[in-house]
């Protein structure tokens, strides 16, 4: 049985899986900074489009605002399902690879 580490971080599949993992990483971080710097950028240079009123007591930026929030849930949601479903699962069948030769 192959338990090497070494065997394991230096093996083609495993280098393929850490970039797939950084890729889907910076795309998901991407869109995460993008929507919270527009926002803030929005905040900052244009307050009275976040300040207008869509009814009695609720501006623009109150639905705005709790979308950054539950996007960030969202996306860190869908990291943790790709993770569980396919990270670990190719994580597993390379160990299994690795312990076959």
């Amino acid at each position: 049985m192959n338990k090497d580490p070494e065997a394991i971080i230096n093996s083609p599949e495993f280098k393929a899986l850490v970039a797939r993992q950084w890729s889907v990483s910076a795309v998901l971080s991407i869109i995460m900074l993008g929507v919270y710097f527009g926002f803030i950028l929005v905040l900052a240079f244009n307050k009275a489009l976040l300040g207008g009123m869509i009814t009695a007591g609720l501006s623009v930026g109150i639905p705005i605002g709790l979308f950054v929030i539950v996007l960030a849930w969202g996306l860190t949601g869908i990291y943790v399902f790709w993770a569980n479903d396919k990270y670990d699962k190719a994580v597993n069948a390379i160990r299994q690879s690795l312990r076959r030769n």
